[in-house]
């Protein structure tokens, strides 16, 4: 089962390609890209793995992006991975690849700010990129909220969201006052709170209603 998209956004097979089954990785320098296969493998079928390299010297930069056939795979790759490889869902094609890796230094490096560790970001290399276009990372979770601007019904709302495998629970809200909807989701794990958000965040339920799906904290470690 599949939730339909609209005819604008393209086929639902181009969405997976661009949102949900690539996955960019920060890696040894030393790293060739069957080194990189041979990592993630374990986590489904992996359609091609890449390097990116210095263009004037050919030297590997320490990134790379690996795609898997089905976006299980990439979610469960970004969740059970070594925290070493730092993984998250590759940008669309269609934004800057500079830009993208610029954003992804200066998010995953963030945390050593606070010892003496001179992140990616701060090295000459990168000192060429706008600092404006750095955008802080949103943290995982098992959790999600969504909020609507009609209200939910239980039912309808729980049908919806366990069409993803593996939710746990939906608790549906109501504010007297404005009469929008509100409903916290949970799921058995963080993969499928990722490919649910990603899949309904701004999905029309119903028609003309776009929902907004957000990671809400769970009470475990963000870091994880």
């Amino acid at each position: 089962v599949f939730i339909a998209q609209s005819r604008a956004s393209g086929s639902h097979r181009d969405l997976e390609d661009e949102e949900l089954t690539r996955i960019f990785v920060m890696i040894p320098k030393t790293y060739t890209e069957e080194d990189l296969r041979e990592k993630f493998k374990m986590y489904g079928d992996i359609e091609y793995c890449s390097i990116i390299k210095n263009k004037t010297t050919g030297e590997s930069k320490g990134l790379g992006y690996v795609r898997y056939l089905k976006p299980s795979q990439a979610a469960l790759a970004i969740e059970e991975c070594d925290r070493s490889y730092k993984a998250i869902l590759a940008e669309p094609k269609n934004k800057s690849s500079e830009s993208f890796e610029h954003d992804y230094y200066c998010n995953s490096m963030r945390p050593e700010l606070r010892g003496n560790t001179l992140p990616f970001c701060m090295q000459p290399e990168f000192c060429s990129f706008d600092k404006a276009e750095t955008r802080v990372q949103e943290p995982v979770s098992k959790r999600l909220s969504v909020i609507s601007r009609l209200p939910f019904i239980q039912e309808q709302l729980f049908a919806l969201f366990d069409l993803i495998p593996g939710l746990e629970y939906c608790d549906v809200q109501r504010d007297p006052h404005t009469n929008s909807g509100y409903a916290v989701i949970q799921y058995s794990t963080a993969a499928s709170a990722i490919y649910a958000k990603y899949k309904l965040h701004g999905f029309e339920y119903p028609t003309g209603n776009r929902l907004t799906v957000v990671f809400l904290e769970d009470g475990n470690d963000s870091s994880e």
